[in-house]
């Protein structure tokens, strides 16, 4: 028996309802679209007012303490290259990587502080840590060596490349033999990244190893060795300047420095950067 055609009609309507119905509950259900990570950032038209500067070493530079990050920065002052891509920059800056933790560390700290300087500028942080690396990995020819100069080239492109962090050396605390060569393997490393850049003259800042690192000596037998290396970098190195860590305090493990510490350390980082820059 044939259904008379208004039931026909008024069965299509419904199922037709029920289709938008399930699709607006669909759509309700997906997951927020909007971007998790900082959004993209135009670098300035003349690039001499782009201040690029290379985060370079091992955990210490990248940051491990995560357990009050800031809110993100939002500020089209201070960018940071992610995967070939200028962004805004916020914390954690450095990519978390395998089996570790992603923290503040000194690089968005030593911007804020080189823009109260020149407020006109916009800072480019290239992060190249990467964390419980030895010097050995950062020499010229090196994995870590090559890939920071392959962001450096690529900074390159968007501004001027005014200056190198370097926060590194725990990892050769512990051999004799790594850390009594340390200084002068450095100083090789810097001069061939100067010359790799073709910038003889590139202003280089040194960050010191905690004190707390004293406190475990049964891990870091020659911690002193490499401290004093570090210490007197600039008295072998031209243009180099150093930025101490006296009094900062570690995250609870005696072995990286917590957030405020590290917020400190940006500062003498720039307070160093720009005594170079006069």
């Amino acid at each position: 028996m044939k259904r008379p055609k208004f039931l026909k009609f008024t069965s299509r309507i419904i199922a037709s309802l029920l289709a938008m119905i399930c699709a607006i509950s669909l759509q309700a259900q997906q997951p927020d679209a909007s971007p998790a990570a900082p959004a993209s950032a135009t670098f300035p038209a003349d690039k001499t007012t782009f201040h690029i500067y290379l985060l370079m070493g091992q955990s210490n530079m990248a940051g491990r303490d995560n357990r009050n990050l800031p809110p993100p920065l939002h500020n089209p002052h201070v960018l940071a290259l992610s995967q070939g891509e200028w962004i805004m920059a916020q914390e954690p800056l450095h990519p978390v990587e395998k089996n570790k933790v992603a923290g503040v560390g000194p690089g968005i700290p030593f911007a804020l502080e080189m823009l109260k300087a020149d407020p006109k500028v916009t800072i480019g942080l290239v992060p190249c840590a990467v964390g419980g690396t030895p010097l050995k990995r950062w020499v010229k020819g090196a994995d870590l060596y090559e890939k920071a100069l392959s962001r450096a080239k690529i900074a390159a492109q968007a501004g001027v490349i005014k200056g190198v962090l370097w926060h590194q050396g725990e990892s050769d605390t512990s051999a004799q033999q790594d850390a009594e060569t340390y200084e002068a393997r450095l100083a090789k490393m810097f001069k061939d990244l100067r010359a790799d850049l073709g910038q003889p003259d590139l202003p280089i800042v040194v960050g010191q190893l905690g004190d707390f690192l004293n406190e475990s000596p049964e891990k870091y037998p020659y911690f002193e060795t490499v401290r004093a290396a570090i210490k007197h970098i600039p008295e072998v190195v031209p243009h180099t300047g150093y930025a101490d860590s006296a009094g900062l305090g570690h995250k609870g493990d005696k072995l990286h420095f917590s957030a405020e510490a590290q917020k400190e350390m940006g500062k003498r980082f720039a307070k160093a950067m720009q005594e170079l820059e006069k």
